[in-house]
């Protein structure tokens, strides 16, 4: 697909050289009828929003509800699962070195690493709709409006919409927010209530206003709290500056339209987070991640130093820890600057590609001679404050920095790219209409990537990225939905122990349960040796134990009866497992 959008900019630079007029009776046309539509804020808010959900929803027969693959997305979803069930955390499982996993806590409870903003929104679609995914499925649609919501905030009416169009097309149909459950939508909805309100409060003075920038605030704070206080110090700073300039209004009506509405959302947010800690790491001033890394010695910051001390249960969890974000710590701190280059390279990739690196690229060759930094907007310059404060902060962690890490941003970068866009539209080269049709070309190349895409998926159709970009890549990951779908078709319930070879890829995990661990239909374990084995067999002794070796096969085959002999176990379901030779073995009879 970047080879693809590399390809249709190439032939636009060609086109606006000799044929700058190229449908331009169309385009009008249309612009007229989104301009007559802009107007009318909240409709194109709502529009926007219904126009999302309903397109993912008609690309479903292609791009059907995905199953989870990496790491996060598991832990992820565990947290909805619990949050499903009216628990914040479960009770640590007698078994659970048996159930040890990343980014998952056994101790002192069984709980996500993670922040649960976003898993609020999979566990309501759990709740309602029965799967996680419909979470997810609002969510890119409530970005969507939102981001249309926050973009009019800054920029005229048509030009909001257009944002909300781009969004719909490069962020709510193919990309991994919506489409995978790592939460980048609900981070990009804290960001935009945000951004969005800023304006409003200094315009109006309006208590809603206020109160939508704390509830902004509160998701940001629950979801990626690190990269949103980055993202909130250039707005607190303009805030405070505003409210105590010399225009500003009395402090008695800014102090109860703006900052006890505000203060009120962050109150209520620090005790939530707070009591939330305490239930699932035992102190409302210890979070989650921090378990994580006493438990595993993770390194998130260029200054963090490997720990010898940290011991692990299981050969994949030090291969992953020691191996690979070891060596990921290493480079990122002997070489900050390729490391700072790489994350700036994957988020361009993301959130502009080639297509919407266009109007920024031609921008600066259609800047007249002389041009300086004051000639800049101020809207502008502090977009881009925004934008660098918050990228430092990512520079600062020594991991990869996937999208949704800078999700935050999202409008930012939305509002840097229609203000360049709004430039460039009146620029002329030699008389002719250069500049409009290079804007007019964007919207066309992001359209016609979204059929190309739709159209390989409909004609299954494998597009493999090196990197993420705008639409998600097809994973060379398996994932263990087959096997959890065939096992689900059995009587009873089931034991899976898996067991990996020596050089296991460590992204490729089986080993990922339910909030319930005991009443799942499925329990999933990690091979610890044939004594270790039988007594896990033994707590579980009414379900049909399996042996999963993903390295050799994707087929479960029946437990070795020598162990389930050692654990002096024949009950009922290991006695008539009930399942079909073609899914079983020969082995599947009356023991």
């Amino acid at each position: 697909m970047l080879l693809i959008e590399t390809g249709l900019v190439l032939v636009t630079l060609v086109i606006a050289l000799f044929f700058p007029q190229l449908g331009s009776r169309l385009f009008l046309a249309v612009e007229r009828r989104l301009a007559c539509l802009a107007r009318r804020r909240r409709l194109v808010v709502l529009v926007v929003g219904l126009a999302a959900l309903g397109l993912r929803l008609a690309l479903l027969p292609i791009l059907p509800i995905p199953n989870p693959v990496v790491h996060d997305e598991f832990s992820h979803l565990l947290l909805a699962d619990t949050l499903a069930h009216g628990r914040l955390a479960n009770p640590t499982h007698p078994m659970w070195v048996h159930f040890e996993t990343f980014h998952v806590n056994q101790q002192p409870t069984y709980a996500s690493m993670y922040y649960p903003g976003p898993a609020i929104f999979m566990a309501a679609g759990q709740v309602i709709a029965g799967r996680p995914f419909w979470g997810v499925w609002l969510g890119a649609g409530v970005m969507c409006a939102v981001i249309c919501w926050a973009l009019q905030g800054w920029l005229p009416p048509f030009w909001a919409l257009l944002g909300g169009i781009l969004a719909v097309i490069r962020l709510g149909t193919f990309s991994y927010w919506a489409n995978s459950y790592r939460g980048g939508a609900v981070t990009a909805i804290g960001g935009a209530l945000v951004i969005g309100a800023l304006p409003r409060i200094r315009r109006h003075l309006r208590i809603r206003d206020s109160l939508l920038m704390g509830l902004g605030l509160a998701i940001l704070a629950s979801s990626r709290p690190y990269e949103g206080l980055f993202f909130c110090i250039p707005i607190a700073f303009a805030l405070f500056a505003w409210m105590f300039g010399r225009n500003s209004a009395p402090l008695p009506i800014l102090f109860w339209r703006v900052a006890v509405p505000i203060a009120l959302f962050m109150c209520l947010t620090a005790a939530g987070l707070g009591y939330y800690f305490w239930r699932t790491t035992g102190s409302p001033f210890h979070m989650g991640y921090q378990v994580n890394n006493e438990n595993y010695g993770v390194m998130y910051f260029l200054w963090d130093k490997a720990r010898p001390d940290v011991q692990y249960d299981h050969a994949v969890m030090r291969n992953y820890y020691i191996g690979q974000v070891l060596a990921q710590h290493e480079i990122a701190r002997a070489h900050p600057s390729q490391s700072v280059l790489f994350k700036a390279a994957a988020l361009w990739l993301f959130y502009l590609g080639p297509a919407m690196t266009i109007p920024m690229l031609m921008l600066a060759g259609a800047l007249p001679p002389g041009f300086s930094w004051k000639q800049v907007s101020r809207k502008t310059r502090f977009l881009l404050l925004i934008g660098g404060t918050t990228f430092a902060g990512l520079a600062l962690l020594s991991c990869m920095t996937p999208a949704h890490y800078a999700a935050a941003t999202t409008v930012v970068v939305y509002g840097l790219v229609l203000q360049a866009m709004r430039r460039l539209r009146l620029w002329h080269c030699r008389t002719r209409q250069t500049g409009t049709f290079f804007v007019r070309a964007v919207f066309v190349i992001c359209i016609l990537l979204l059929f190309v895409r739709a159209g390989a998926a409909a004609g299954d159709v494998r597009i493999p990225e090196p990197f993420v970009g705008w639409c998600w890549p097809d994973s060379p990951l398996v994932g263990r939905a087959p096997v959890t779908a065939q096992l689900k078709t059995y009587p009873g319930h089931h034991l899976v122990i898996v067991r990996y070879k020596a050089d296991h890829p460590v992204q490729m995990e089986w080993v990922y349960n339910e909030a319930d661990i005991d009443h799942a239909k499925i329990v999933w374990a990690r091979d610890m040796g044939p004594t270790d084995n039988a007594e896990l067999i033994r707590y579980f002794n009414d379900r049909t134990v399996w042996l999963l070796q993903p390295d050799e096969s994707l087929q479960p085959k029946p437990y070795p009866d020598e162990v389930l002999k050692s654990a002096n176990l024949f009950s009922t379901a290991q006695q008539t497992c009930g399942v079909p030779k073609t899914h079983g073995s020969n082995e599947c009879q009356h023991r």
